[in-house]
């Protein structure tokens, strides 16, 4: 039976509808996304419209003004690839000359596992990238694997292996009434994992607590994970940042390296370089020879082309232009050490203005940890009472992000620090 052309019109416009609507009943389960408990921090920060109030919150690195910062060393490298640059796509892999300053920066300049071609490498979207990156490149090829994160660590490492599809197991890392490393439940933790697993380690300056082990607690981890044949991947955020040396904040890899592990790391230069906003970042892993690092970079390579085909051009360009300069990396180093030994006055600036104070507590814990962040011990009710009494803001876990204190604030941010935990 013949239909009408209007007939046939109508009925795919019916069937349209219907469609557009089982399409849009999809969305209507949606929830707001619980606010990020870093993010929203700054968010509370900037909606208060006190002209005293200060954000200790923030995971970027501010000056004695509480201003951003460029480095020289980096307006110089723009100013030299100003005009010089075409804009192609980067490789898959990224910037090979990009890669390859940074494995020295993790590595050594003159490792022999660089020599030996024995690294799979790839630039990626800041550390963050990274670590997705190779959490999927571990439930790929290691389907079965969990992975051993440490209590507590960075909120966003729990989503990456989660987003993943990685089942994630905790170990112990923070002591909270010594306000510093549980060495012996850690080791337990190590010893008690299964055979062969997966652990993810801070290399420096540990986010949220500033507490990293000492060298000789790296060589017994070190000799643990050999004895249990884990993989240690080392999340490195801070290199040069926690100390001012980028050699001393290896120093944890290098004692994996020298006791002959497999490892993974993951690199970034938002902190150490202040390009937050580049996301430049690198992702390694170190192969038992050249045949398998080739074949582990193509399958990186595979595993980035659906997320985010290849990465960014413009701040792979001014890494590998100060590293490979001589002048230019030494201008970096000089301004890396400016910002790790201002953070470390600070900290000194805090202890000892709570001291002053006659504060009961012991605050001997804001200098013995390290890089931009000290994990104060104050409970979230504490710290829920500094921003409502004192408009000072900062992760309910007492998180303080040393790179917001200055000796403008820190009088200020001491008396209001002593006046709740005292009375609480």
């Amino acid at each position: 039976m013949a239909v009408r052309a209007g007939a046939t019109s109508r009925i795919l416009s019916r069937s349209s509808v219907v469609g557009a609507r089982s399409v849009s009943s999809c969305w209507r389960s949606v929830e707001p996304a619980p606010k990020d408990p870093i993010l929203g921090v700054t968010e509370a920060f900037l909606a208060d419209p006190s002209p005293g109030k200060v954000n200790v919150g923030v995971g970027a690195y501010r000056d004695d003004n509480g201003k951003p910062v460029v480095l020289e060393c980096v307006r110089e490298a723009e100013r030299r690839i100003a005009g010089n640059l075409n804009m192609e796509y980067l490789p898959m892999g990224g910037s090979v000359k990009m890669v390859e300053e940074t494995l020295k920066l993790a590595y050594g300049e003159d490792s022999e596992f660089i020599k030996d071609k024995r690294i799979a490498a790839v630039q990626a979207l800041s550390g963050t990238g990274a670590c997705r990156l190779f959490a999927d490149f571990q439930k790929r090829f290691c389907p079965e694997s969990q992975i051993y994160i440490p209590v507590p660590t960075w909120a966003n490492h729990h989503n990456i292996w989660r987003d993943a599809h990685v089942p994630q197991r905790t170990y112990h890392y923070y002591h909270p009434e010594s306000k510093g490393l549980d060495f012996a439940a850690l080791m337990d933790d190590i010893k008690n994992a299964p055979n062969g697993s997966f652990f993810l380690l801070h290399a420096c300056a540990h986010n949220p607590t500033g507490v990293d082990p000492s060298e000789d607690q790296w060589r017994e981890i070190s000799y643990q994970f050999k004895v249990k044949g884990h993989f240690p991947f080392f999340d490195m955020a801070y290199q040069g940042f926690a100390s001012g040396d980028p050699e001393r904040d290896a120093k944890s890899i290098r004692i994996f390296l020298e006791d002959s592990h497999a490892i993974g790391i993951a690199q970034s230069y938002a902190k150490n370089m202040g390009l937050y906003g580049q996301r430049v970042g690198c992702l390694s892993v170190l192969c038992e020879d050249e045949k398998q690092a080739i074949a582990v970079k193509s399958q990186l390579q595979q595993l980035a082309r659906p997320m985010y085909s290849n990465p960014p051009l413009h701040g792979a360009v001014i890494v590998s232009t100060i590293l490979s300069n001589p002048d230019l990396k030494s201008l970096w180093l000089k301004e890396v050490k400016v910002m790790a030994d201002r953070i470390i006055g600070m900290r000194t600036a805090l202890r000892e203005n709570l001291e002053k104070l006659g504060s009961p507590l012991s605050w001997k814990h804001i200098t013995e940890q390290i890089g931009m962040f000290c994990y104060s011990g104050m409970t979230p009710e504490q710290v829920d009472r500094l921003t409502k009494e004192y408009h000072i803001y900062m992760t309910r876990n007492g998180r303080i992000s040393m790179a917001g204190v200055t000796t403008g604030n820190v009088g200020y941010l001491a008396n209001a620090i002593n006046m709740v935990t005292k009375s609480s």
